[in-house]
């Protein structure tokens, strides 16, 4: 294989998207190779029904900043869609995030001053200097009741252990407004993509050449050879063969059904904030795009233990994997002519956004 493309990029998910589309409108060749056989990565959207499914969870696209909102409206036009989840604890409706109308619900208090009161009542009671673990943490911000029911189970359903045993820094702040506004992101933008992402991502992908099912780290020395520079989006520990040992992740497992009815759960969103529910959420495609459609498609979602051959979808970033992290970008500076990125290149939890962000000023540095 002789060198024939500017850039080889590893991954059509959307920092690989990003990069490709701006390599592209500079008049580079790209070659952009994908494991899966779909583009777009874990925003990859499909049709079921006339509904646009989201495969690997939900994606709700938001951001404060009007360069990247600017970008993806070239390839897209977005709806209106806010994000207003809300959680089940065993049959009682909360809003999250955790704002006046979860207060009135839970308490009964009416204003502001009531609910701070009553918060602050609570973690008095159980305030913990330094706290030692997750637990303490969440009791210190939010005090018993929102604990109890809207984050303790919750929480240990997706990371697999009990509160007491995660780190304290995990929960650094939790969201709560002492408003009537269940709008979850402070962001000045936001919406979905009508039509979905998939669609969008292959505008970006334009003028590309794509190859779908490719292995990349099956024969890398080959395929880097075809290509002046590789943008590589994959895991960074399989890039160097796990020798420093494998980073960990929590994944996600989903179950999909097409129900015949108009309205399953009336939101796009539901957490289920109990113990005895096994899945986390809910999650009802069809009201991302305030659909009609005389059918509906819901997803559950289970966290589930992360191990080598399986799907990464959540960074652990505590001490341990943060520390062998560096050490595996200490040797990916070390690699020449190749770019890692994205949210398994760089081992980081990347809202949408970010990810463009980070992919543009990838692409700024060539």
């Amino acid at each position: 294989m002789s060198k024939q493309y500017d850039y080889l990029i590893v991954g059509a998910g959307l920092y690989g998207a990003v990069f490709a589309q701006k390599a592209k409108e500079a008049g580079k060749t790209c070659l952009v190779i994908e494991k899966r056989g779909h583009i777009a990565g874990n925003i990859y959207t499909e049709a079921v029904e006339g509904i646009q499914v989201h495969r690997y969870g939900a994606h709700i696209f938001h951001t404060n900043n009007s360069e990247v909102w600017e970008y993806v409206n070239r390839f897209a036009t977005f709806n209106r869609y806010t994000n207003s989840p809300v959680a089940n604890y065993k049959g009682e409706i909360y809003n999250l995030p955790f704002n006046m109308n979860t207060f009135n619900k839970m308490w009964g208090v009416v204003t502001p001053a009531q609910a701070r009161a009553e918060i602050e009542r609570q973690r008095a009671a159980h305030f913990v200097a330094e706290p030692k673990n997750l637990e303490e943490q969440a009791i210190n911000l939010v005090g018993t009741d929102i604990y109890e029911k809207l984050v303790k189970h919750y929480t240990e359903k997706q990371w697999g252990r009990p509160c007491t045993e995660l780190p304290a820094f995990i929960i650094k702040r939790l969201p709560v407004r002492f408003i009537y506004d269940d709008n979850y992101f402070n962001a000045l933008y936001q919406g979905i993509p009508v039509g979905g992402y998939t669609a969008m991502v292959e505008k970006m992908l334009a003028g590309a050449e794509v190859r779908l099912g490719v292995d990349y780290l099956a024969d890398k020395a080959a395929w880097g050879a075809m290509a002046d520079k590789v943008v590589y989006t994959g895991p960074i520990d399989a890039y160097f063969s796990y020798k420093l040992g494998a980073l960990a992740y929590r994944s996600v497992r989903f179950e999909t059904e097409t129900l015949d009815m108009e309205n399953y759960q009336g939101n796009a969103v539901v957490n289920y904030t109990d113990a005895e529910t096994p899945y986390t959420r809910i999650i009802e495609h069809k009201h991302f795009e305030f659909g009609t459609q005389p059918k509906t498609v819901i997803s559950r979602e289970y966290s589930a233990e992360w191990k080598v051959g399986d799907e990464p979808y959540y960074p652990v970033n505590d001490e341990a994997n943060g520390a062998l992290y560096q050490k595996y970008k200490a040797l990916a500076d070390g690699e020449k002519n190749v770019v890692f990125g994205g949210r398994l290149g760089e081992y980081k939890y990347y809202d949408m956004d970010k990810v463009i962000e980070a992919a543009l000023a990838a692409w700024q540095a060539q």
